[in-house]
């Protein structure tokens, strides 16, 4: 049962975060991609740029923000190398990792380049 729960606010928690890049101009390409290591959770299109987002849910933005780790920074960045590869620039693809972070009251706050490195 709270698997199912904890699943459907997973889901929730995403529609928040596209309807938030969509109400920003962006446009939402996917959700819920799936590549070959996993999933990516909101891919948009602002600008020239894509945008994959990384959607972490929790009571407050705080504890949203723990729950991104190592391992799952490295499948996203395959992911989305398998996903850049669908582009017409392929990998030159302007692009950056975001963690959309929603809370219980369903608030987001975004970390733009979450994943860059340096």
């Amino acid at each position: 049962m709270k698997a199912t729960a904890n699943h459907h606010a997973g889901l929730a928690a995403e529609e928040i975060a596209a309807r938030h890049y969509e109400a920003r101009g962006a446009r939402v390409l996917a959700r819920r991609w799936r590549g070959r290591g996993g999933e990516i959770d909101v891919i948009a299109e602002a600008g020239d740029e894509t945008v994959f987002v990384e959607v972490k849910r929790a009571a407050t933005h705080d504890a949203a923000a723990w729950r991104l780790g190592p391992r799952q920074r490295a499948r996203l960045r395959d992911c989305a190398g398998e996903f850049l590869a669908t582009r017409p620039a392929g990998l030159l693809t302007p692009a950056r990792f975001d963690v959309a972070l929603v809370d219980a009251a369903g608030r987001v706050r975004v970390i733009e380049n979450a994943l860059q490195e340096g």
